[in-house]
């Protein structure tokens, strides 16, 4: 067998793999497929005579694709997706939104959402490390850090991942259920449940960057607040529960790509406030986390 044609069918098993670490670590899934297929170009190109572990090599050949392209994001100072192109998701190349979703749902959106708030070398090192075992010391050597220094990198990840710890008195579960609830309903453009879960008296607050308009929006009530709730319905395929400031809230991140954030005051059971945040100085400045 030609060294090409062993080298492709042992690319091919590993894959499924390499896309994962690759996913992970980018968060979107046409860009993990392209990372994949540039590391496999530069595999066939290598000479693989004195590699004696293949599953290690195409890891650190996959890592190293994917933190020139987290370098290049953060070079560009990418923005998260504009909060009002929610809609042009279905219309644009690459995956199917739909397996979007559904892959983001499984890895969990909100871990995406916090590991996007992290620099380059800190993702790579809790990724690889926390998600996939690999040895501290192997990732040193991807990132061209000594272990002592990845081994940091990778709690620093982890503390930002955790989100801190809830202010004292907060019913983190208690909260959870209203927040579930409040996006199932609006999931399901379910106005009366919407309406049951809001105060009478709740307010809405909208960034300029959120709402259709050029200024700040602001509703009253909790009809109009569950009416707008349920014209936004579309969005909440890429929203899910997480910590925002340590209470219960959702992010909504099409392609991993934080774009909206609300934060809810809940009182009694009953939604008495939301923030809606798409500015990306103020979700820079947001502390959020994975919910258990």
């Amino acid at each position: 067998m030609g060294e090409r044609v062993w080298l492709t069918e042992r690319f091919t098993e590993h894959r499924t793999r390499l896309r994962a670490v690759a996913y992970r670590m980018l968060g979107s899934l046409t860009e993990a497929d392209d990372a994949v297929q540039e590391a496999w170009l530069r595999v066939s190109r290598a000479d693989t005579t004195g590699v004696e572990n293949l599953s290690g090599w195409l890891t650190t050949v996959v890592t190293r694709v994917c933190l020139n392209m987290l370098r290049a994001r953060d070079s560009r100072r990418e923005e998260a997706l504009d909060a009002h192109d929610f809609d042009q998701v279905d219309r644009t190349d690459g995956p199917d939104p739909e397996q979007e979703a559904l892959l983001a749902d499984s890895v969990g959106l909100a871990l995406l959402v916090v590991l996007d708030t992290l620099a380059p070398a800190e993702r790579i090192a809790f990724v690889l490390h926390d998600l996939f075992a690999v040895p501290f010391d192997e990732i040193a050597a991807m990132i061209d850090r000594t272990p002592a220094a990845t081994r940091q990198l990778a709690s620093r990840a982890r503390r930002r991942v955790n989100g801190g710890a809830p202010a004292p008195g907060t019913d983190v579960a208690g909260q959870r259920r209203v927040v579930d609830a409040f996006l199932l309903a609006a999931r399901g453009g379910d106005f009366d449940a919407l309406v049951a879960l809001l105060d009478p008296d709740v307010v809405l607050h909208a960034d300029r960057a959120a709402g259709p308009t050029p200024v700040p929006v602001e509703m009253r009530g909790a009809t109009n607040v569950a009416k707008g709730a349920r014209l936004a319905s579309a969005r909440t395929r890429f929203t899910r529960p997480a910590l925002v400031n340590g209470s219960v809230g959702l992010v909504m991140a099409p392609r991993g790509r934080l774009a909206v954030v609300l934060a809810f005051t809940i009182a009694d059971d009953r939604v008495t406030a939301i923030d809606v945040i798409a500015d990306p100085d103020r979700l820079r400045a947001l502390e959020l986390g994975v919910l258990d």
